[in-house]
This record gives C-alpha cells, structure tokens and sequence, in this order.
C-alpha cells in the first residue's frame, strides 16, 4: 500500500502502529469490516483507517488530517444515521481501542473512554448497582451518543447523558488535550453537551451514576386504534417521573410473540422502564394494560441490564426518516399516524414516540447547548426497506407523514436526524442563540473546520468571548 495521503508524501505504508494504533488500509482483512456502518445504506471508501490506543495517538491523527488537508470523519459506535463515521478517500479516526472504564463506586462517577459502547458501560457499571443513562441500545458508542445529547430510558428520573457528563477530555484541532468541565474552559464544556462532534476528538468522559438496583420495565405490546394511541400517550405524561416510554407505532413485523392476523398491521409495540420500586411500577404500568388488552406483555422486575436485548452487529436496514418533536397525540393526530402507517409499502413503517419532560425539562434550556428542553414528545418516523430503488417512493412517505403531524414546535434531535442542510440546522436543531454561541466556540477551537463530518456548525467569521 504506497498511495499518497493528501499533500503529503507520506504513505499508507508509512503509518506505524506505534505512532497511530491499528492502520487499516484498503486491501487489509478488516477494511470491508471497519467501513461498514449500522445504516445499511453507507457506502464509503476512506483512505485509512486509524484506531489509536490513547489520547496522544488521537492528537497524531488529527495532525496527519490537518496536514495532509484530507477529510476526517471520527467513529466511536458507527450509528450515525446520516453515517458521519466514515468519509470517503479520507480519514476515520476510528475509537474503538479506547474501551477503557475506571468507576469510583463510592464517588458514583466513572471515567470512560469514548469508544465504549452503552452496553459495555452499562454491563459494567450494574455490577456495582449503578448506571448512567445514555440511549435504548447497546452497540451505540458512547462518545456519539453524548455529544449529542442521549435520550434514554433514564431521561425523565435522571436527565439526557449530557446533565450526567461532569467533565470531558478533548483533542482540538491544534492536537492539544484539554480537560473541559464547568470551571475549565467552560465555553467548550457548554458546547460539547448537545453540540455533537464540531469541536474535537473526545477521548474520555467524567460521568455521574445513579443507584439503581432495577426497574420494573420491558415490552408491552397492544393493538391500537386512535382512541388507544391517544389514551397511552396521555398516560406517559401523566405517569410518575420514574417512568419512561418509547411508544413505537408500527406495522407489526413476524414477532413470535405477536398474533399473526396483527403481522402487517399497526400496532403499539413499547418499551417501558420504570426506574423505581416494582410495586409501584406495577401500578403504574397497570394502567397501561389497563387500556386495552396486551397482545403481548413481557414487562416485569428486571435488572436495568435487561432493558437492552443484544444488538445484532451484521444488522444493517436501508431506512428512510425524520425527526421532530410535537405538542401533544390528540385523537386527531392519532388518526393521521394510523392513517400514514398504514399507507406505507415498506417492510416496517411507523412513528416512535417519546414522552420527555422530568428531569430533561428542569434543565435550563440555555444550560447546555441542546436547546429543546421544554419539547413534550419526540417523534421519530421512519420506513426501513429492501430495495434501493425505492428509496424516491419512501422519501415522500416520510415527507408528507412529517408535513401531516407538524405542530408547533419545529425542532429535532440531532442525534436522529439524518443529513439536512445548514438552513435547517439552524431553524430546527440549534436555534436561535444557539447557533450563534456554538458558531462563537467553533470559532475559537477550530477555526478551519477540521471536524465537518457531522451534523457541521461553521465557526463564525467573527470571534468574539461566547
């Protein structure tokens, strides 16, 4: 392997392990592999692909980018949708050597290295009666996850992954390693909660745990008309705060567990997590049976291990979606859901609903740079399919199924969203002074945009004190 990288004269060759960790070049038995992403329809060919061993390697990587003016794209699960962790015909500084995991059980705090992913952190830190919440599936790295913000099944009781985050170390674009918290470098600290990957390689984060010895949760499936939609929405927000949903509305794929004259067919497949007592979960989660008669229902007292069934890493859907938060599910809005889910061709089609609030709301929306606190419901509307050449015929789908259940909020989740232009990042994912107090950061941590694979805040063109 003898390619030239970039502007340098360097080559492939060239880069020893010692110096970056892992190369992978094309051609090597793990390339195919260390390309692929969880989105199925990703398909891109990078130059090399470096997975360091530590920060200083990290910092290395990041000089060779800026050097060789060759793209870098940064991977810590692979799970972005709009596939950001990879680039073509540049560098992926990949993170999945960094698994490190040191927990202070008496401190309930836990520095992690950010190419963990949720499900290791997870695992790990149960066996100590702990956790940190980050999202709902375990090959998710942790380092995506948090910039973003991290919704889970703890958001309501304990907040998103980033009211957890107490400190971070990060690489600039300069190659130094900072440690940023509330009283250094504060301005980052601020913009790396919510703000994704625009301002560095983040190679170790400080979190907060939370005891917790077990929630009383899992899958509670029921069929669903719009007055049983309506009525399981208006439950979730009335519920106690220790419990949270996520209410997918879809057409029912060949489940064993679901009644085969539903396969095809809407149906409310949700997943419950009650981070409480169990006799209190089971009152709660009572009034949700209560509401129509499960077709299936697989909740109980569980560790809060159980809440994440093992992720397959050869899956890879073709999907189509788009995310957005709405006021409320009133009977009107239900109808339009099972209107529009019933009218898609895709394998499975729906409409994912979460209930936010608690915890998540009591932040200052200006606190962190995830501006959507007061937002009462997210909905996520996707179609997963087989053929690529349907993919004009989903798009329209999603479009006019987002148009249908517009209300008035008009934000998005950027860690769900797929890629949108700038117009759209600033109206939707980082409003208002958001936008411009990131930009400012940006300004000042990376001037030249080296870190633009992702979901990109351009720094502005004046800088001034954020």
């Amino acid at each position: 392997m003898t390619a030239p990288l970039g502007r340098t004269p360097m080559a492939i060759g060239e880069l020893t392990d010692e110096q970056y960790g892992q190369v992978i070049g094309p051609g090597d038995a793990e390339y195919e592999a260390a390309c692929t992403l969880y989105a199925g329809d990703i398909d891109r060919r990078p130059a090399v692909i470096l997975r360091p061993g530590n920060a200083e390697q990290v910092a290395r990587v990041v000089a060779l980018a800026r050097e060789s003016g060759l793209r870098l794209a940064v991977r810590s699960g692979g799970h972005s949708p709009a596939g950001h962790g990879v680039c073509e015909g540049g560098i992926v500084l990949d993170l999945a050597g960094m698994k490190a995991l040191e927990i202070d059980v008496e401190a309930r705090t836990a520095w992690a290295e950010t190419g963990i992913t949720a499900g290791e952190y997870t695992e790990a830190a149960a066996r100590h009666g702990l956790a940190t919440g980050f999202g709902d599936g375990t090959l998710v790295g942790v380092g995506g996850i948090t910039l973003g913000g991290g919704i889970g099944y703890l958001a309501r009781k304990h907040g998103m992954a980033i009211d957890d985050l107490l400190a971070a170390e990060i690489v600039t674009a300069d190659g130094e390693l900072l440690l940023v918290d509330e009283d250094h470098h504060p301005d980052l600290f601020w913009a790396i909660r919510g703000g994704g990957g625009n301002f560095g390689v983040a190679t170790r984060f400080k979190f907060r745990l939370h005891e917790l010895d077990g929630v009383y949760g899992g899958m509670l499936v029921l069929p669903v008309t719009p007055a049983i939609l309506e009525a399981f929405i208006a439950e979730a927000e009335a519920a106690p705060e220790e419990l949270s949903t996520i209410v997918n509305v879809w057409t029912a794929p060949p489940f064993p567990f679901v009644p085969k004259e539903y396969h095809g067919k809407p149906i409310i497949l949700a997943m419950m997590c009650y981070a409480g007592p169990e006799a209190a979960g089971e009152e709660v989660i009572g009034r949700f049976r209560a509401i129509a008669p499960p077709l299936a229902d697989m909740v109980k007292a569980m560790p809060y291990t159980g809440m994440f069934p093992p992720g397959d890493p050869l899956e890879h859907p073709i999907s189509v979606a788009r995310n957005m938060f709405v006021d409320r599910v009133d009977r009107a809005t239900a109808e339009t859901i099972l209107e529009r889910v019933t009218a898609s061709t895709a394998m499975v089609a729906g409409a994912q609903l979460r209930v936010l609030g608690g915890a998540l709301a009591r932040v200052p929306s200006d606190a962190t740079a995830f501006a959507h606190r007061q937002s009462r419901i997210m909905a996520h509307l996707s179609a997963i399919y087989a053929d690529p050449a349907e993919a004009d015929l989903h798009e329209k789908w999603v479009e006019e199924f987002t148009a249908a259940i517009r209300q008035s909020d008009s934000g998005a989740y950027v860690n769900f969203i797929m890629d949108v232009g700038q117009d759209q990042m600033r109206e939707a994912v980082y409003p208002g002074a958001t936008w411009d107090r990131l930009a400012r950061v940006k300004a000042m941590y990376d001037p030249a945009n080296l870190f633009r694979s992702n979901h990109n805040v351009p720094p502005a063109t004046t800088c001034t004190a954020p």
